[in-house]
């Protein structure tokens, strides 16, 4: 916790602060540990003090832990108020604060912090929770393995007839016996047309022999997630799906492969991208190539078309690597796996699953 919080400190000067207020949960997490969440709980970290601002409902549970850390804990149900106390006795004179606030939040800094100037900074901690720790690597592993492990016993219980949502809730089953927490998004399941839908939630639809299905998942292990999209083909396909199947799983392939440290995003996206346009699906290819994930499902940096140019790989990155190509009234493929990126280069954390187009008979 206080090597995270010393790297934070690092970036005060160039900010030109000398205090820092975390507002986000996942943040607060980050750097403390704490698990309470937004509205929870604050934390205030000046140049040599540092406090987290909770009330009473965690005052057991985190004592100990926090005071380990060098952190004092401030047990109160005014977080705001201690918070304005607790800056002065840092003497903190020029404040950063999480743009991510709500306005009533900014409005009471604003009217009582007094004697502080306060100043927003963006995305300062989410862009240091870019680049992952051996800890938080062995998290993102672990719930990786657990996602493989859960979804390949799932695929030979799959079969025609079933809706969506009986298999949506098969595999929530199947996650959490083999230990996962909890799903860190509503897990995507959507069969035939449906499959055109990026995000197409489970429904009542039964899936009938000769249609793609898409299963997009990811579950929290130690407060990490995994997330991993497999597109499967309930009896024998098209000619027609077996192709875009095929160049979506080229491009996955080109797109994994390609990954090392100081590559741009941009150039990330373009690896994927430019399989899908030379096969001719160019225009079906409806969002961008990847994310990064850790505490939270999505996090920076985007693999896009519209990433900026300086956003460059580093050791310690993890991923998703997920082209699709989606055909209204017809059907999707997407396959996502989750990649490590390594100082030789990459490793893919949910190869245990195979790319090759899976027949459920």
């Amino acid at each position: 916790m206080q090597t995270r919080i010393d790297k934070m400190r690092k970036l005060f000067k160039p900010l030109k602060i000398d205090g820092l207020l975390i507002t986000e949960g996942k943040n607060l997490a980050y750097l403390t540990g704490f698990t309470g969440g937004t509205g929870d709980g604050l934390l205030l970290v000046g140049l040599d003090k540092v406090a987290l601002i909770t009330d009473g409902r965690y005052e057991t549970e985190y004592r100990e832990q926090l005071a380990a850390a060098g952190i004092d804990l401030l047990i109160t149900r005014q977080y705001w108020a201690v918070a304005m106390v607790a800056a002065k006795r840092f003497e903190i004179n020029r404040l950063g604060f999480e743009d991510s606030i709500k306005f009533r939040d900014f409005d009471y800094l604003d009217e009582n912090f007094e004697g502080v100037d306060i100043v927003p900074v963006p995305q300062l901690l989410e862009m240091l929770r870019e680049v992952k720790d051996p800890t938080e690597i062995a998290s993102i592993r672990r719930a990786a393995d657990i996602a493989v492990g859960a979804f390949n016993e799932l695929i030979g219980e799959l079969q025609v007839g079933m809706t969506e949502r009986q298999v949506a809730n098969l595999l929530d089953q199947k996650m959490k016996a083999y230990g996962a927490d909890k799903p860190s998004f509503d897990t995507i399941v959507a069969a035939g047309v449906r499959g055109a839908l990026p995000h197409g939630m489970p429904s009542d639809k039964v899936i009938e022999t000769g249609e793609l299905v898409t299963i997009d998942f990811g579950y929290v292990v130690d407060g990490y997630t995994a997330d991993i999209t497999r597109t499967l083909a309930f009896g024998e396909v098209s000619a027609a799906d077996q192709e875009i199947y095929e160049v979506v799983r080229q491009a996955q392939k080109a797109a994994v492969a390609t990954v090392k440290p100081g590559l741009s995003a941009v150039t990330l996206d373009a690896v994927a991208r430019e399989v899908i346009e030379q096969a001719g699906y160019g225009e079906y290819y409806i969002h961008s190539t990847g994310h990064g994930i850790g505490l939270d499902i999505h996090e920076s940096p985007m693999i896009s078309q519209q990433a900026p140019a300086d956003d460059i790989l580093q050791a310690g990155m993890v991923l998703t690597v997920e082209p699709g190509i989606y055909l209204p009234e017809q059907s999707g493929v997407r396959i996502e796996d989750d990649v490590l990126v390594t100082n030789a280069g990459y490793e893919n954390l949910t190869a245990g699953i195979t790319t090759n187009l899976i027949q459920i008979k």
